[in-house]
């Protein structure tokens, strides 16, 4: 097998024509296997695997810098850089992060797995290149859904005004994760396809690039052979290739949206494997029922989303409400400053995102929203230790972040009533900026209505009072405060006060200030980051207060690919370990 053979862009430049197509069908099943056994960004990575051989047998890697966007289509780089046997050998599936890691290989420039950077990212090695007088090529790849955000256009811009060798490569397959909206910057791309790029207008001539367009990107004689022709100019240099996501596994082909990434599936017929019951409610899919009637109800109320439709809606669902929801792309930015645009103007937005996207928002967070005390709505997806685990992806370092923002109202939901109610509120609202930090894990439901009037800001939930220790479980980690109280008072009989908070961006200071009478300790647990969050809050006001204060959270760091419950017991965010701590203090 070749592709076991193959350590180094080194290896791949000593292969005939021949053995190159056959490294390329070899990668391609090495794709599929793994994919189809550990999940991951499949159509991406199915969908470049051509180009992926062309550019290391046409540059001179690691030498020359390759950058990829979001990196998440660097499975086939990886291959070639002497991991294969991450993909081939199901024993070390793990050894290899999904994006482009560093510590992995000098093949990898930088850890990334956010979106529209490697534009910027090429500029500055441009610039430190020719400041150092050094010798080397820069290529940055990145896909059309990418050029969406905003930072992909200042690194386009910057790339011309340093107007030395860059090679920009536009992977343009007509889709971000979802669709790419038919207008804008998309009906530009679509102008150049048609016209086999001889559309005279042309936004990358006009900003000084010299302009290649190759129709057949999947194909590799014409993709070594355009890299070869461009590879030696001393100027910028855009690449706009055409090519087929998902290409040469047809489900990926055929359903672009759903195989943009995933679990395991079945690599004959592309059905992803189910895990649990897919009837069965979900926080998330508790959210997209309530919000399709909130909009069928009232016209007013407009679904916003950057590039991550999915996490909301079906593309069956979007279409029923065309005037309703809106994709931006992948704009967080956009998104958010268009979410203040439309409170002003009198309609009920929310956007939805995942909490490792709003971090690049937060600006717009601050300033245009919250300066402005705008009622717009944020539901917050996957802020947890047990959202995505990659250190690119991290979810939970939300709280400090938005707790610390003026006018803005934060609200941490523990169970599903509470979640439905908090969304209505903050919809209907009409007095500050409000987000959910939607619950991960099982759904939990009460059966009874929660009827919290929540325009009283602040105002915490006290669901047991006891004496001696007092527990605040921040939404996700309400029910681990609530194992915690349960030990406390079977095993060693003491019945503590425990307090659903609801609230992460102020405090309940009436009852903070009562628990002095007849408490000696206060323990809170929050699903996020400790510093700078929640129970760093109650302990600086709690300071001067004859009170031990016991604070439960994660350390900051970029915690990578680790395992939940692992991470939780190294942290001491034990039920045991909380418990003797409590002890010990009495």
């Amino acid at each position: 097998m070749l592709l076991e053979k193959i350590t180094s862009s080194a290896d791949v430049k000593k292969l005939s024509n021949a053995e190159l197509h056959t490294l390329v069908d070899e990668a391609r099943q090495a794709l599929l296997q793994k994919t189809s056994q550990h999940g991951g960004h499949n159509g991406p990575n199915f969908g470049v695997v051509e180009m992926t051989v062309a550019l290391h047998d046409v540059f001179d890697t690691p030498k020359d810098k390759i950058v990829y966007d979001v990196s998440h289509q660097s499975y086939v780089h990886k291959m070639l850089t002497g991991r294969a046997q991450a993909f081939l050998n199901p024993a070390h599936y793990d050894d290899v992060s999904g994006y482009t890691n560093p510590k992995e290989s000098e093949y990898d420039l930088f850890s990334v797995g956010h979106t529209s950077t490697s534009l910027a990212l090429a500029s500055g090695l441009m610039k430190a290149r020719d400041v150092k007088g050094e010798d080397y090529r820069v290529i940055a790849v990145i896909g059309d859904g990418s050029m969406s955000g905003g930072l992909a256009f200042e690194g386009l811009d910057e790339i011309a005004n340093v107007n030395t060798q860059a090679i920009v490569i536009l992977n343009d397959n007509d889709q971000s994760i979802a669709p790419n909206p038919q207008r804008g910057l998309y009906t530009a791309l679509q102008s150049l396809r048609e016209s086999n790029g001889e559309a005279p207008d042309n936004l990358f001539k006009a900003m000084g690039y010299e302009y290649h367009y190759l129709d057949d990107g999947n194909d590799l004689d014409k993709l070594i052979a355009l890299f070869n022709e461009v590879k030696d100019a001393d100027h910028q240099v855009l690449l706009h290739i055409h090519t087929d996501k998902g290409h040469g596994f047809k489900p990926a082909e055929e359903n672009h949206e759903a195989f943009h990434a995933g679990g395991p599936y079945n690599p004959k017929t592309g059905e992803y494997v189910q895990f649990g019951d897919p009837t069965k409610p979900t926080y998330s899919s508790v959210l997209t029922d309530f919000m399709l009637d909130k909009m069928e109800k009232d016209p007013t109320v407009v679904e916003v989303t950057a590039g991550t439709p999915m996490i909301l809606l079906t593309p069956e669902q979007r279409a029923k409400f065309p005037k309703q929801f809106v994709d931006v792309g992948i704009a967080e930015q956009e998104a958010v400053t268009m979410t203040a645009g439309l409170a002003k103007g009198g309609a009920k937005p929310v956007f939805t995102v995942y909490s490792t996207f709003l971090q690049r928002a937060y600006d717009q967070v601050s300033h245009d929203l919250a300066l402005n005390d705008l009622p717009g709505t944020i539901l917050v997806y996957m802020a947890s230790v047990n959202g995505m685990n990659d250190e690119s992806h991290i979810g939970f370092f939300d709280i400090p972040f938005l707790a610390h923002i003026p006018n803005v109202v934060y609200l941490a939901p523990t169970n599903k009533e509470e979640l439905l109610s908090m969304t209505n509120w903050a919809i209907e609202q009409q007095d500050h900026p409000a987000a959910i930090r939607v619950p991960v894990g099982p759904l939990v439901e009460t059966g009874v209505a929660d009827t919290t009037d929540y325009s009283v800001l602040n105002k915490n939930q006290v669901t047991q009072k006891g004496s001696k220790v007092a527990l605040f479980g921040l939404g996700n980690f309400y029910h681990l405060a609530k194992q915690v109280a349960d030990k406390l008072e079977k095993e060693h009989g003491i019945k503590a006060t425990l307090v659903n908070p609801k609230f992460v961006t102020g405090l309940d200071t009436e009852l903070l200030d009562s628990l002095e009478t007849n408490h000696d300790v206060v323990v809170t647990l929050e699903d996020g980051v400790l510093e700078g969050g929640y129970g760093q809050m109650v302990a600086s006001y709690l300071g001067n207060k004859d009170l031990a204060v016991q604070t439960y959270g994660l350390s900051k760091a970029f915690h990578d690919r680790y395992n939940a419950s692992e991470l939780l017991e190294k942290e001491g965010i034990t039920v045991d370990n909380i418990v003797n701590h409590v002890l010990a203090k009495l």
